[in-house]
């Protein structure tokens, strides 16, 4: 089936929003929207739209301009089986004990390593990413400085390839929490893939925003692969779910934004253990103070 891009970017993240939500009221409707903030400085936020049928140019030049945005960027998607083609193009990844495979890669397991299967999916984390890399690698950090055990939690889990690894380490219980409820269902297949039943729970939750009881009180480990915005936003509540002497392990941070959201987390009670760099992204690993 052939589908069409249409992306534009513009400035706010509400404006963005109200346009997302007028492209979901176009007829044929889009089989899939989405508000991204471009992580690079500018303020700007990409709005897209996915169509089955090339979309009106002249609909959507109109909703650019009341909406403030630039013009709209259409674009065939080629017809390809592209979780096929991620398969074939990833390759797996060791980090630290560690070691990221899809199952095509079954036979390259290294004996005595710690094999986490993630499948090509419509979830954000396989290990290639420098964020997820980073976050591996800091848990082996966390683990050197003396964790042990202690409720765990993965905050904006994606594949949930964080909450797997802690799981696999330490026994469970790990709860893996995420937005995105394909996300979630992706999570959950990658728990039973992992033989993982009944230590890792995945639950859909906006930050700490459910009902679930399990996301109430304190937690000893979090980890939060997010993106910058969310993670100064989410501070005062992570910090509130932290017990005292517990540890964040930060990312989705590009390099020029650590300094500001390690700043922002010693306002709300941690101090700084360590700050690694993969390429463009940092990894942060802080700890919650108990009060003076």
């Amino acid at each position: 089936m052939t589908t069409y891009t249409a992306l534009t970017t513009m400035p706010g993240e509400d404006a963005a929003y109200a346009l997302c939500e007028a492209l979901e009221q176009l007829d044929p409707e889009p089989i899939g929207t989405g508000v991204f903030e471009i992580e690079d400085g500018s303020g700007l936020w990409e709005v897209a739209a996915y169509v089955t049928d090339r979309p009106d140019a002249g609909v959507l030049a109109v909703l650019a301009a009341l909406h403030g945005a630039k013009p709209f960027t259409i674009s065939e998607v080629p017809d390809q089986d592209w979780v096929s083609k991620v398969q074939r193009d990833l390759a797996p990844v060791p980090a630290g004990r560690f070691f990221v495979y899809g199952s095509h890669d079954a036979d390259k397991v290294p004996d005595g390593s710690v094999p986490l299967l993630i499948e090509a999916a419509m979830a954000f984390g396989t290990g290639h990413h420098g964020t997820t890399l980073g976050c591996l690698l800091a848990f082996e950090e966390v683990l050197e400085m003396g964790f042990t055990s202690g409720r765990i939690l993965d905050l904006g889990c994606g594949t949930a390839v964080l909450a797997m690894a802690a799981a696999k380490v330490l026994g469970g219980p790990v709860l893996a929490s995420d937005i995105d409820p394909v996300a979630i269902d992706v999570a959950r297949a990658n728990v039973v893939a992992n033989n993982l039943n009944g230590k890792v729970d995945c639950v859909v939750a906006a930050g700490f925003n459910n009902d679930d009881p399990r996301m109430d009180g304190a937690f000893d480990l979090i980890f939060a692969n997010i993106l910058k915005g969310p993670l100064v936003n989410l501070a005062p509540e992570i910090s509130r779910h932290t017990q005292p002497g517990g540890y964040l392990i930060l990312s989705g941070i590009l390099n020029e934004q650590a300094a500001e959201v390690v700043t922002v987390y010693a306002q709300n009670g941690f101090d700084l253990c360590k700050i690694s760099q993969i390429g463009d992204w940092t990894t942060l690993i802080v700890r919650r103070m108990p009060p003076k």
